[in-house]
């Protein structure tokens, strides 16, 4: 079985394959202080509460944005498993060829997103993926990755505001009634739901004015949840999209697991 890593700023997501079928997914908190005896003893006890038997994962591919934590996973798959995995980086094939100014500046998630999206929908693309950020990824009509927009997350807007905002507190991530908010907070709400929706209904219409209005889009990541039924642009949500694309990236580079040495 296949272990699938995506080491976020907010959160890990794990995803088990056995061949091409996801069988079980995990969401882990980030925390760059935790060892990788932690990770693994918490990972091996949710193998365990699903009935997958650790010893059968025989692969894994991690992509990371906290690069403290890509060692602390590495180590994981080497201590716990007995395996090496691969980390998605600059030499690593995915079969995307890249037209940013510096292809090697794309996140690996970006890039597990594009890959995936590619594969299960037809090109052009448009993937929105709502986490700690908010990014807007392109593939245009040929299959290459034209690059994208970034934003700050919903929760990350919202931490700035009630960190610099004393008299605003904490709210639900939930859309109000109406968007003229009646009270604070339900005008915090609105601000942050129907705001961000119309950021993503914004940026999805402008893309599609530069690689066309047929552009297929894809909303994933933790977030898309709070948007999504606020806007009519995703045509289809699949929050597990880059555990999906390292996958097709690991079969593009290993035909054969290979076991860590001792």
């Amino acid at each position: 079985m296949l272990l699938t890593i995506d080491i976020g700023n907010t959160v890990v997501t794990i995803g088990v394959f056995d061949g091409d079928r996801l069988t079980a997914t995990f969401r882990l908190s980030t925390n760059s202080r935790r060892l990788s005896d932690e990770y693994g003893l918490q990972l091996a006890n949710l193998l365990n509460l699903r009935g997958i038997d650790p010893s059968s994962i025989d692969s894994a591919c991690i992509c990371s944005g906290v690069p403290p934590l890509t060692v602390v996973f590495t180590d994981l798959c080497q201590s716990f498993f007995g395996i090496e995995p691969l980390t998605v980086s600059a030499g690593v094939r995915t079969g995307l060829p890249i037209l940013y100014d510096s292809p090697r500046d794309v996140g690996a998630d970006r890039i597990a997103d594009a890959v995936a999206a590619i594969e299960l929908y037809s090109p052009p693309l448009i993937v929105v993926d709502l986490g700690t950020a908010t990014v807007f990824d392109v593939v245009n009509r040929q299959g290459e990755y034209l690059g994208g927009a970034i934003s700050p997350g919903i929760s990350l807007a919202a931490d700035a505001l009630f960190f610099n905002a004393s008299q605003l507190r904490r709210v639900e991530l939930v859309a109000p009634k109406s968007v003229v908010g009646r009270n604070t907070v339900n005008a915090v709400q609105s601000g942050l739901v129907y705001g961000y929706a119309s950021l993503v209904t914004g940026m999805v219409e402008q893309i599609k004015g530069e690689i066309g209005r047929d552009a297929h889009v894809i909303g994933t990541g933790g977030l898309v949840h709070v948007v999504a039924g606020q806007t009519s642009v995703f045509h289809d949500i699949n929050q597990d999209l880059t555990l999906i694309g390292l996958r097709l990236i690991y079969e593009m580079n290993r035909e054969k697991p290979q076991r860590a040495r001792n």
